[in-house]
């Protein structure tokens, strides 16, 4: 016998529990995320570059600065007052005031010099990321149609070489094949000729500008300058997406979805873009992690061909010990590199609501 149960009643006024959507759960703790990573990364680069023994104000003043000069160049620069003290002062001005500081040997705000360097790295890092894109996943698809082939153990062979040499060294190589030997693309002179003007600074990409502009001669050789630091950057990363590529796209090639379009007679090339697709999650999330890994990877690159960007920036400004100067480029490269983890981190729980609506908050 079955005894039906009344809803209990509820409280005149009572406000009601209504539970948080899993989606808009998975969206806030991704999207707090950032403001925690970003105050982790605040913390550890001031302590790391504060605390390591350096004398900045000795490179400011010179070797023949007295004792006095340099006293008063460390109160000046506020390296006298206490660490916490300064600890403070630094991360009040970046999370209160959008104040990195100024740099100790030009006195231009942080700010301006990384909106100046900046575009650049990204400009090659977008495209370094493209070129490793289109060449890993073609080169995995390879893998993938000839599995346990000659083809593919020449495609292994290639991955294998691509991770274990170091990317100056497959510069310096690209640039003695295509520059020295065969003459096919211009030396590493950054990214224009030594004779070539500067286009309007509208974003600071120098190929974007080009474009925006209409300047076509210039954008011929703003191209061709970049051609060989792409090609670069694309060879050192390539190995994450083919073996990616490789691996996802294989298994998804035996699975019983792929086996039944198989059966119903559609084209190869077909049932591989079906496979694709089913794998696209984890090629975004690969993708996502070889992207943000290209800020990092960017430092020998540009220093190699003269780049000009944030990166190359960075390691003159460690020579220099121009401590803000490091903590801002710290700091965005750091931002960055979060904002793109969480926006593939995002799209992946778009793509696949599996993700979101298991999410836990």
């Amino acid at each position: 016998m079955t005894v039906a149960v009344a809803p209990r009643p509820t409280r005149p006024g009572a406000p009601s529990r209504r539970r948080i959507p899993p989606q808009a759960r998975y969206l806030v703790t991704r999207l707090a995320f950032i403001p925690f990573g970003l105050f982790v990364v605040v913390s550890l680069s001031f302590l790391l570059v504060n605390i390591l023994p350096s004398q900045p104000e000795r490179q400011i003043g010179g070797e023949l600065a007295t004792e006095e000069q340099l006293a008063a160049i460390r109160a000046d620069l506020g390296l006298d007052q206490p660490l916490w003290t300064r600890y403070l002062d630094y991360v009040g001005g970046v999370f209160l005031r959008l104040d990195l500081g100024e740099s100790y040997f030009s006195g231009r705000p942080v700010i301006e010099d990384i909106k100046q360097y900046l575009p650049a790295t990204v400009e090659l890092v977008v495209l370094g990321f493209l070129g490793t894109l289109v060449l890993g996943v073609a080169l995995g698809t390879v893998g993938v149609f000839f599995r346990d082939r000659l083809p593919d153990r020449i495609v292994s062979a290639v991955t294998t070489g691509s991770q274990v040499v170091p990317s100056f060294l497959v510069g310096l190589v690209l640039v003695y094949l295509f520059f020295f030997s065969f003459g096919l693309l211009p030396g590493p002179t950054g990214q224009l000729g030594l004779t070539d003007p500067e286009p309007p600074g509208i974003t600071g990409a120098v190929i974007l500008d080009c474009l925006l502009v209409g300047d076509w001669a210039l954008l011929g050789s703003a191209i061709s300058h970049a051609v060989l630091p792409v090609l670069t950057l694309s060879l050192t990363g390539l190995a994450f997406f083919a073996r990616a590529t490789r691996t996802i796209v294989g298994a998804e090639m035996r699975s019983k979805q792929v086996e039944f379009a198989r059966s119903c007679g559609l084209p190869r090339w077909r049932v591989f873009l079906y496979a694709l697709g089913a794998a696209q999650s984890q090629i975004i999330t690969y993708g996502g992690v070889t992207l943000a890994a290209g800020f990092g990877g960017a430092t020998v690159v540009e220093t190699v061909f003269s780049w000009g960007g944030i990166a190359q920036f960075q390691i003159d400004r460690i020579r220099e010990l121009d401590i803000p100067e490091i903590q801002g480029c710290i700091l965005v490269l750091a931002l960055i590199t979060l904002v793109v983890l969480v926006a593939v981190d995002l799209l992946v729980g778009f793509l696949d609501p599996r993700v979101s609506l298991g999410a836990k908050s």
